[in-house]
């Protein structure tokens, strides 16, 4: 009986992690943090794993970003003690996030007046809270120049045992960006909004701060004057849509979706694989002539997925499978049962949707 070790034991759609790459990463991002000045508080909604969570820790690290109360809980139970909840507040979990805050240093998110009203009415322990604003992404958050909206939230946290801790946004117009100078003109924009909030109150709040967020503007921008915090998350794997953008190379991907190959159609230059929405997401890009890219399919040997030989690229997902479009020589040799490598066009919903594993020295 043969004794099956790494890539043979593959029989499903599987997330792999270069650590090394990961590591560079962590350390690049925070070095740049260093360099400005900045408080680096990354985002953990991209991994959402304790060990990734740990190479954080290595690097120094001890605050961070999460985006739910039950994340929070998550990395709390792993020693993070400094979390901010970067996402505007559930007032159901209110009991919940205050029982959190007794044992945490916490911060979280308000843009309604009634947020602070709930958890502050749960409250037995002081909680910092952010107030959201918009500056151009139109998911959530107050308009920057709603100071009455702005300043009913800061009356309402008033009453209970809440530290007004500063204005957060993310730009995450960014992502959908189609060059960089475009990344950085909304980096800008945010950069002024949160400025001139800063100047409006920081008389009163002297130990206010700005936070701002996204992967692209942390990954290009050399200008973050009046910012005091970054969360980025994505730069931690980075992604075929942040390679689009221009966010990094191919070599700072640190993530794939390792994949079985299920058949093959010569005629069509076709390939069904076991990896689909479920594994992916429908997310795609559009980069040239109409094509749909909802991955960039590359060769997986010895546990190492290598550079793209051609244009083999995931053109449709259902649930559970793919098809990919056959470009390349080696493409063209795939057959039942070989793997290949899918750079995710966006590896924080693989990595929600498939959990991880490392490439460094772990098994399947």
């Amino acid at each position: 009986m043969s004794v099956k070790t790494g890539s043979d034991l593959i029989t499903r759609p599987m997330l792999m992690i270069n650590e090394a790459q990961c590591r560079k990463n962590i350390a690049a991002m925070a070095t740049k943090a260093s360099i400005h000045k900045l408080l680096f508080r990354p985002h953990f909604k991209t991994h959402q794993s304790p060990e990734v969570g740990k190479w954080f820790s290595d690097g120094g690290i001890r605050a961070i970003t999460v985006s739910s109360v039950s994340m929070a809980w998550k990395f709390a139970t792993e020693g993070w003690k400094d979390i901010t909840i970067a996402f505007p507040f559930n007032i159901r979990e209110s009991e919940t996030a205050a029982l959190l805050a007794e044992s945490t240093d916490l911060n979280v998110l308000f843009d309604m007046p009634e947020q602070a009203s709930a958890l502050g009415n749960q409250l037995r322990s002081v909680a910092g809270y952010f107030i959201k604003i918009n500056t151009g992404n139109n998911r959530a958050g107050l308009e920057p120049t709603d100071y009455s909206g702005i300043d009913q939230i800061i009356s309402a946290a008033s009453a209970y045992p809440l530290k007004f801790k500063g204005f957060l946004t993310h730009a995450g117009q960014t992502y959908k960006a189609q060059s960089a100078d475009e990344i950085l003109a909304a980096h800008q924009n945010s950069k002024d909004i949160l400025q001139q909030l800063k100047v409006r109150y920081k008389a009163k709040y002297p130990d206010l701060i700005v936070s701002t967020g996204d992967t692209p503007s942390c990954s290009l921008a050399d200008d973050f004057y009046g910012i005091d915090e970054i969360r980025p998350g994505n730069f931690v794997f980075y992604d075929l849509m942040q390679m689009h953008l221009g966010s990094c190379g191919f070599g700072q991907i640190s993530a794939a979706v390792i994949c079985p190959v299920i058949s093959v159609y010569p005629h069509r230059n076709e390939a069904l694989i076991y990896g689909g929405a479920v594994h992916l997401s429908k997310e795609f890009l559009q980069p040239e002539q109409g094509r749909k890219t909802f991955g960039l399919a590359v060769p997986f040997q010895n546990n190492i997925w290598a550079a793209a030989e051609g244009q083999d690229h995931l053109s449709s997902v259902s649930q559970e499978h793919g098809i990919l479009t056959l470009d390349s020589d080696w493409a063209k040799q795939l057959k039942p049962g070989d793997l290949v490598a899918i750079i995710p066009v966006h590896s924080c919903l693989a990595a929600d949707l498939l959990g991880t594993k490392s490439n460094s020295n772990e098994s399947f």
